[in-house]
């Protein structure tokens, strides 16, 4: 099933959602929670098309939608209440398509998902509990960074991007040996990426700070941790390498005859390397199990991805290699745990890579905290490392109003998973943890300098390789 938005501009601004389903076995697993929203001008009007003569077999799936009676008060043109199986299903199509005249608009042409919907409560909450470690996590570093003389952190921050880490981990398998689990290649702004998929936090953060006892000895720091012991195979201080890296670990798992699948992250930047390009033809020709997920945050370090990339949607790069491709809204977790999932199953289906580009946005800058201030999220006004461009402070706000954390837990409200007092409760659990987790590594040791070349170069014999 497809939900398709067509604006047509005119005196008044009509938004036609056309449901079309191809087949008809897909209707019931519409979850109208997820559906997209666009503001609009307040003299607007609705139309809402259904294709419903197929779909009468789900009348009692239809009977367990909830939240139904709010959809149903939506300005929707449709017919008076159903009083027949038809009747009712015309309604509670014109709902699901209903375009809510909410001030937070969707900014992806997400599609109405399912597969959230299967998810436990408990699931659902410990998807909140990681964004809120991420966040929490990222907001101490930019404290650290600005108040503390011994902090010796070189930070890029993940804030603002938490939905899409979780939403692809989650959608993963994180338990088993290392040849059962999914493996996931990082960015040079990893953390969330590597809180996601369970990688300790006091190990990291010691690493992020070079001590001793950090999950690489201190020798890694942030762009290059790795943790395979979860299939967190480890961040990438360059730009672009990593997705050629993660199609051969597809490659690998192929030939091995693993179902397992390998999740690559890369910036909206990496679309003008060689390697992006690379990555997606071997994917394609090999059909790998493999998933590259693009975190479109808009800007490769200071400037607009707009001045490197000649389409509006970068999933469209996709096509030519004969890869599905899907844009989501990567403010909102279960948007992408939907795609994700979607991705996932058809990698250990045998069925080959997928391309996703989840729009979403860093609340600070590229690297460091200019413009940030103690105890407040976000950095505004002019960056001096900026060389190219800056920001405009109006668009971070903007951005910030959709903040993924709110969307997710008005959601889980919404849904009665949990109600405001567990949410602070959780919040305030995350936040303790992140504390602790930081006085910890503020009493390790120091790497030693002295130490430095070790695990660079090969120790003892090295036997000569034979070629021919």
């Amino acid at each position: 099933m497809a939900l398709r938005i067509s604006k047509h501009c005119g005196h008044r601004l009509t938004m036609v959602a056309e449901i079309v389903t191809e087949r008809s076995n897909i209707f019931h697993k519409i979850d109208l929670d997820q559906c997209t929203s666009f503001r609009s001008e307040p003299n607007c009007h609705w139309i809402s098309i259904l294709i419903a003569d197929s779909l009468e077999r789900f009348w009692e799936d239809y009977t367990m939608i909830d939240d139904f009676e709010n959809f149903a008060k939506s300005e929707v043109r449709r017919e008076s209440p159903a009083a027949s199986r038809r009747g009712f299903l015309r309604a509670a199509a014109a709902a699901g398509a209903a375009i809510s005249l909410g001030a937070m608009p969707a900014l992806a042409n997400g599609e109405i998902g399912y597969w959230a919907k299967d998810l436990s409560n408990e699931k659902l909450i410990d998807m909140f509990t990681t964004m809120l470690r991420i966040r929490w996590h990222e907001r101490t570093m930019a404290d650290k960074m600005i108040t503390d003389p011994n902090y010796r952190g070189y930070n890029h921050f993940y804030a603002g991007q938490e939905a899409v880490a979780v939403g692809v981990c989650a959608a993963l398998r994180n338990e088993g040996s290392f040849d059962q689990i999914d493996l996931v290649y990082s960015t040079h702004r990893p953390t969330g990426h590597a809180l996601a998929k369970g990688v300790d936090m006091k190990l990291m953060a010691a690493e992020n700070d070079f001590r001793a006892t950090g999950l690489n000895n201190g020798y890694a720091a942030e762009m290059h941790l790795s943790d395979p012991s979860v299939g967190f195979i480890g961040a990438d201080g360059m730009i672009g390498p990593g997705p050629v890296i993660a199609t051969g670990s597809a490659f690998a798992i192929r030939a091995r005859g693993s179902d397992q699948v390998v999740v690559n992250f890369g910036g909206d930047g990496t679309y003008a390397t060689p390697h992006f390009h690379s990555a997606l033809n071997n994917a394609a020709l090999l059909k790998l199990p493999f998933i590259y997920v693009l975190e479109n945050n808009l800007y490769h370090q200071y400037a607009h991805y707009s001045f490197s990339v000649p389409m509006k949607d970068i999933a469209d790069a996709a096509a030519p290699y004969g890869i599905p491709s899907v844009v989501v809204d990567g403010q909102d977790v279960l948007q992408v745990y939907n795609a994700a999932k979607t991705a996932v199953e058809r990698a250990r289906a045998g069925e080959g890579a997928t391309l996703i580009e989840a729009k979403t946005y860093r609340y600070y800058n590229h690297w460091g905290a200019p413009g940030a201030k103690p105890g407040e999220l976000g950095a505004f006004g002019y960056d001096p490392l900026a060389i190219s461009s800056f920001r405009p402070e109006r668009e971070v706000r903007a951005w910030m109003a959709r903040d993924p954390l709110d969307i997710y837990r008005n959601i889980l409200i919404r849904w009665s998973v949990l109600d405001q007092v567990k949410a602070d409760e959780i919040e305030a659990a995350a936040k303790k943890e992140v504390n602790e987790a930081f006085e910890w590594v503020s009493q390790q040791p120091l790497c030693k300098p002295e130490d430095g070349l070790k695990n660079v170069f090969v120790e003892g014999t090295v036997l000569p390789r034979q070629f021919g």
